[in-house]
């Protein structure tokens, strides 16, 4: 939960609220006039929203993937077949997200460490590919695109 204050003319209150609740979960907005009363000033508290519940999970979204084994396996041999990282293109990221993802799901869940942190730093890099328009858990971004690539055999 954060705190989110924003100052603005008094005619983009309703559009700046409304955009925030479509990104956010959001609780209710408190708004004041500013010192010199020609702008607005509110506050809101908000979260991250929860993932729709159309949203894979680890179990669905892996269901039909190749074994952990052989993904580590097509990952080295990818990389081991392009001349820099700068040529591997957007499929080869949502595999090794997915693939680090699927570690970090075999690990201790109460001891979180160097897996799941490399799992979530995999999962933000293919967001920031993406430049989606959702805001979610890294990790649950990838599990959705690693299944929706599984429908149509991008795989």
């Amino acid at each position: 939960m954060f705190e989110i204050r924003v100052i603005c003319d008094p005619t983009d209150t309703n559009h700046i609220v409304a955009a925030l609740d479509r990104t956010f979960t959001t609780g209710t907005v408190t708004v004041h006039p500013t010192r010199g009363g020609k702008r607005h000033r509110f506050y809101v508290r908000a979260d991250h929203p929860t993932p729709p519940q159309s949203w894979p999970t680890p179990e669905q979204a892996y269901a039909n993937a190749p074994s952990i084994l052989s993904e580590i396996g097509w990952t080295a041999r990818t990389i081991a077949a392009r001349e820099c990282f700068t040529k591997l293109d957007r499929h080869f990221y949502l595999r090794k997200a997915a693939l680090l993802d699927r570690i970090a799901l075999l690990d201790e869940p109460d001891t979180p460490g160097d897996v799941t942190e490399t799992a979530v730093a995999a999962a933000v890099y293919l967001m920031n590919l993406d430049q989606p328009d959702v805001t979610c858990d890294p990790r649950d971004y990838v599990r959705r695109q690693y299944a929706l690539s599984l429908t149509t055999n991008d795989q």
